[in-house]
């Protein structure tokens, strides 16, 4: 079952895991959308420069540092997802806990490692 996913701070780069995790996502079939700082395609998700109000995300991945995601708290909390996943080095307490007084659940967790063991 495709479980709509939003990457936050989505790359161009092939490298970063981000951009990994889009491709990932997509060849298991999940629907995705992404947002990053600068616009462009991986594989066949654009990246969005501005934050829209996407319908139906069941989970937020995140790609950006504690200190990063405190402008992105209110948006993501209006999104109602599922789920958000805090992936390696992205770990933060403060938002853990809006989520929670949100009804939010999360995960400390990594997206691809989630995708390659049938775990998403």
């Amino acid at each position: 079952m495709s479980k709509k996913t939003l990457v936050l701070g989505a790359s161009l780069k092939p490298e970063r895991y981000s951009n990994i995790a889009i491709h990932k996502l997509r060849n298991n079939n999940h629907d995705v959308v992404a947002f990053g700082l600068k616009s462009g395609k991986v594989n066949d998700v654009v990246i969005d420069t501005e934050l829209l109000q996407y319908e139906a995300i069941d989970t937020v991945t995140l790609y950006l540092n504690p200190k990063r995601q405190q402008d992105y708290y209110s948006y993501i909390i209006g999104l109602k997802p599922r789920r958000v996943i805090f992936n390696p080095g992205t770990e933060n307490p403060e938002f853990y806990q809006l989520l929670k007084e949100n009804q939010i659940e999360f995960e400390v967790a990594c997206s691809l490692v989630l995708l390659s063991t049938n775990q998403y």
